[in-house]
């Protein structure tokens, strides 16, 4: 069986390309993310408050994806399901946050370059939540 063949019989797992669904989720929730938190400090807003409205906003825009793309769960109410995303998001938000006061006022990286860090640490922690507790079926 060749390479490519390989590839195209993994992809038609329904948990692969619901990852892969995620995926581009979560790379609009990070442009919708980094465009407020840039807007912000470019407004001279201290990186935190910066930081908190990126992701008030995209965690409103992942859950609208993800009920509609990329889980779609009509199973429980909107409230239901929009309160565990917020949880969810939640504590990853937590982490995220004292990763982000760890690189930069710590470590002493570019508020620029530690929320990238922390979206690439925060995502598969995030997709588990969602995935087998906010849109469990």
């Amino acid at each position: 069986m060749k390479t490519g063949q390989i590839i195209h019989q993994q992809l038609q797992k329904p948990y692969v390309w619901q990852f892969v669904k995620f995926a581009l989720v979560g790379l609009s929730n990070a442009i919708v993310l980094l465009a407020v938190y840039y807007a912000l400090i470019f407004l001279n807003i201290h990186y935190i408050p910066a930081y908190v409205a990126g992701f008030v906003l995209s965690v409103l825009n992942a859950y609208f994806w993800n009920n509609r793309f990329v889980f779609k769960n009509s199973h429980s109410s909107f409230w239901k399901k929009l309160s565990k995303v917020y949880v969810s998001y939640i504590t990853t938000f937590l982490l995220s946050t004292v990763l982000l006061y760890l690189w930069v006022d710590i470590i002493h990286l570019s508020d620029k370059i530690a929320p990238i860090i922390n979206i690439c640490i925060t995502t598969p922690v995030n997709f588990l939540m969602n995935k087998l507790w906010a849109f469990k079926k």
